[in-house]
């Protein structure tokens, strides 16, 4: 008998699942058929992080007194770890116990922003493409979503002269995230400094997506948005060791900004989560206070391989510029090829290569692809492979 009755709640009943949850169902059956498939498409590090943090997650789990609840947010001795990391990388003061708070992975906090801020009706500017959890956490709220696009011509940045005043006005949230997902662009900081000045002038909140800044090509060091005096007034910024400490799978990010806001994110999540193991908690503080000269050549490696890759893909045609930060590529498909979707649909089951569709972080990504440099370097150079041939005989 079919329970019919059983029904979504309106604010969910749209969504389809997460891309990639769709894609792996598809992977997993052409896995079955025993197609090599080479996926560079998630942006999950191949690479561990460093020994010592891992062995302090060890010592730590052994001990039998590390086994219970946590404090919810995080405990102290972390929350102090996240200032010292932010006024060593980016010379920022933040207040350890009103300023911080722990998070089970960035997008967690990126999700529950929407619900602590928004009320139905409310608007939020959103960049087009971007990272698909700004939009669908606000439509889950019963917020406006208006897109900012990010072209080209513009470096990947919203046009904030095409923002009329009246949508400045409306708005409560902006969602920023530099270095960008997907499309690998930078921020200057005198542009950051001035959707500071519009923050204040018009009175929303800036949520900054920052897992990416420690991830920098030739030299580029990536800002904190919280750099800029009056930030901390009207912004929130989420970073993560997903990335900088290649912990992706270990859940561990961190919140900081405004204290308020801070204040609003603790009280929802203490109705929600139980925070976190507690030997990942300090392994995590002594991958955000120990030694850090390993993520320089972490970087090397990623760099090698977004040479190898821009390499490859201009000569297949693609328009392509090598990014200065992130662990992407994004390229625009060669001449004759406009559907994103059935470009990669057919990249995958034609030569076993994973790659995303640009429509996947909205409709300003139509025409372009993402590849994660996530991946050893030989499957990214024989992925490479694969794709310039399978284009060649196309």
């Amino acid at each position: 008998m079919s329970a019919s009755f059983i029904q979504p709640a309106h604010r969910i009943a749209s969504f389809k699942p997460y891309f990639f949850a769709s894609l792996n169902q598809k992977i997993a059956e052409l896995k079955a058929r025993n197609v090599d498939i080479i996926r560079i498409d998630m942006g999950s590090p191949d690479l561990p992080p460093a020994d010592f943090i891992i062995e302090t997650l060890v010592e730590h789990a052994r001990r039998t007194d590390t086994h219970g609840y946590t404090p919810n947010g995080g405990f102290p001795a972390f929350r102090e770890a996240v200032a010292t990391y932010y006024r060593r990388r980016f010379g920022v003061e933040l207040d350890p116990m009103k300023e911080t708070l722990a998070l089970i992975g960035s997008k967690e906090g990126l999700f529950n922003l929407a619900q602590v801020i928004l009320n139905p009706g409310d608007v939020v500017l959103v960049p087009d493409p971007a990272y698909p959890v700004y939009e669908a956490a606000s439509l889950i709220a019963g917020a406006e979503v208006i897109k900012l696009p990010l072209k080209r011509e513009n470096n990947f940045l919203p046009d904030l002269d095409e923002i009329s005043p009246e949508i400045l006005k409306k708005a409560k949230i902006l969602w920023l995230n530099y270095p960008n997902n997907p499309t690998g662009a930078i921020a200057p900081l005198a542009y950051l400094e001035h959707i500071i000045q519009l923050a204040h002038r018009y009175h929303f909140i800036v949520a900054f997506d920052a897992p990416y800044t420690d991830i920098c090509f030739g030299g580029y060091k990536a800002p904190s948005i919280l750099q800029i005096p009056g930030a901390k007034e009207v912004a929130i910024e989420f970073n993560s060791l997903s990335k900088t400490y290649n912990m992706a799978g270990w859940r561990v990010g961190m919140a900081v900004g405004n204290p308020q806001i801070i204040q609003y994110l603790h009280t929802y999540k203490s109705q929600m989560d139980s925070s976190h193991f507690q030997p990942i908690l300090l392994a995590a503080i002594a991958a955000l206070t120990g030694d850090q000269s390993w993520i320089e050549e972490r970087n090397r490696i990623y760099e090698q391989r977004r040479d190898l890759v821009v390499q490859a893909l201009k000569k297949a045609g693609f328009e392509v510029e090598p990014p200065a930060a992130a662990i992407y590529v994004w390229a625009h498909l060669p001449a004759g090829y406009e559907d994103s979707t059935a470009f990669c649909t057919q990249l995958l089951e034609e030569t076993g290569v994973s790659i995303t569709p640009g429509i996947v972080y909205g409709t300003y990504g139509e025409g372009y692809i993402r590849i994660s440099l996530g991946a050893p370097t030989e499957r990214l150079q024989e992925a490479m492979a694969r794709l310039t041939s399978w284009l060649q005989k196309a």
